[in-house]
């Protein structure tokens, strides 16, 4: 597992409200609150901040909550497609799940986590992409996944 990519002085950062600018996920399945740094068709890094008030935790365990590992891939997901939809030549694409290999967990997320999200795209072949991405909590690895997206 490759170390994390770090925040750069001069970050380029975007706003809840430029996320969605970029993608199209809207409340409950918007995962991603901000984008701490990223250069566009390449990386990002961006941040969740895991509440007590999300909704899996009603269910996903009643007095034990635990942050879905799914949700926790869509979250690297979204991070992976601001990186990929900030393109010029991408804007206004929709960017779908192809496949997810190697995801592996290694810590649980709870509330009062604050999740930190990096996806580098590392190969693209015309509309499809992967993502190698990882998801930390206070400098941990939570979660490791390569992510395929395809471009739409």
């Amino acid at each position: 597992m490759a170390e994390p990519r770090t925040v750069r002085e001069n970050a380029n950062s975007l706003t809840s409200e430029d996320i969605a600018a970029i993608l199209p996920h809207r409340y409950p399945f918007a995962l991603v609150d901000r984008i701490l740094d990223y250069e566009p068709g390449q990386w990002a890094i961006g941040r969740k901040c895991v509440t007590r008030n999300e909704e899996f935790f009603c269910g996903h365990f009643p007095g034990q909550p635990v942050m879905p590992g799914v949700l926790i891939l869509e979250a690297l997901a979204q991070t992976g497609a601001v990186a990929a939809l900030s393109l010029p030549e991408n804007k206004g694409k929709l960017a779908l799940f192809g496949g997810i290999k190697n995801a592996r967990f290694r810590k649980q997320v709870t509330p009062g986590d604050v999740l930190t999200l990096h996806c580098e795209l590392v190969e693209q072949r015309g509309p499809v992409g992967i993502g190698k991405a990882s998801a930390y909590v206070d400098g941990k690895c939570a979660a490791t996944a390569e992510l395929t997206f395809v471009l739409t």
